[in-house]
């Protein structure tokens, strides 16, 4: 019979290069990976790995198996997927990626009431800023802000994201405040990093698309980290209006060039394509959807940005 048990952790092996790294991933001692290995291989009649002291590489039995063992694993996903879209409650261990600052302010606090409302799933939110591979790092959604590249990936909008020119009260009465965003050259600019491209500002006005390279001393690739140091008056900055909604209703920043829109982009929520999306996945995308406001944003209504304005 198939050694179907021994299919998971044949690829984890050669996905992730090693036994002990297999073995962690799939939380198992690393002699358990080796004897499932070895007795696919026996069962098999061929070895599917060569090994050294110190790597391993797939033989040419091995990449054929591979190719159809990940065939299988897929197969197996969309079994259960389908399994799952019949029960009345989704279940399962959800994973789940967001961006840095936006997951702390707006994921972490929503997370608690979807737990409540879904007590068979539990959940694992990863935060980080760079851009993850879905697949690679086993996620089963993430959630994104900006353009998203073409891909095999669904994508679904959530809600629109505005970006606005801010500063502190204190660094407008010191420097001005720009009446144009050409005005914008004379001032000390702060940049989030991880920007397509950090120095160019780009607007809207009455007689189309401004754009302005703009320079400064101070440059991060956190979100969060940039409003504190808008905040403390270091210089005016564009941040999104999911992180700058709260300072701005408490009079902490202000909007900068109110008459220029920025142009608007979107939030999503991406997942694999599959022929059953997983109930899990469906259940916390659209609960989050309308935990932040689909149209219009908590945060937008907070800080009293719309479309418009």
């Amino acid at each position: 019979m198939t050694e179907i048990g021994a299919i998971p952790v044949f690829v984890a092996v050669a996905e992730n290069g090693s036994f002990a790294a297999a073995a962690r991933k799939l939380d198992i001692t690393k002699s358990a990976v080796s004897k499932r290995v070895g007795g696919l291989e026996a069962h098999l009649g061929a070895q599917l790995f060569h090994r050294s002291t110190r790597s391993i590489s797939l033989t040419e039995a091995g990449e054929i198996y591979l190719a159809h063992a990940i065939q299988a694993l897929g197969s197996a996903q969309e079994a259960e997927d389908a399994v799952a879209a019949l029960q009345g409650d989704p279940i399962g261990h959800l994973k789940v990626s967001a961006p840095m600052s936006f997951g702390q302010l707006h994921v972490a606090p929503a997370i608690p009431e979807f737990l409540r409302l879904h007590l068979g799933i539990t959940l694992e939110l990863s935060m980080d800023d760079r851009f993850v591979d879905l697949v690679d790092s086993g996620m089963d959604l993430a959630l994104r802000a900006g353009s998203l590249p073409d891909s095999a990936l669904i994508a679904r909008k959530l809600a629109p994201i505005h970006s606005v020119i801010v500063a502190a009260p204190a660094y407008l009465d010191r420097a001005g405040a720009p009446l144009h965003p050409q005005d914008l050259m004379d001032h000390d600019c702060l940049h989030y990093a991880y920007s397509r491209d950090p120095l160019e500002w780009k607007f809207i006005g009455d007689d189309g698309e401004i754009a302005v390279r703009t320079k400064g001393r101070f440059r991060v690739n956190n979100s969060e980290a940039l409003c504190t140091t808008l905040v403390a008056g270091l210089g005016i900055g564009r941040l999104p209006t999911f992180i700058a909604g709260a300072h701005l209703a408490a009079g902490r920043l202000q909007r900068v060039l109110p008459n220029f829109l920025m142009p608007e982009q979107a939030l999503y929520a991406v997942f694999p394509e599959r022929q059953h999306v997983p109930a899990k996945v469906r259940a916390f995308v659209e609960y989050f959807a309308n935990y932040v406001g689909k149209k219009t944003p908590y945060w937008d209504n907070e800080a009293g940005v719309t479309s418009e304005s």
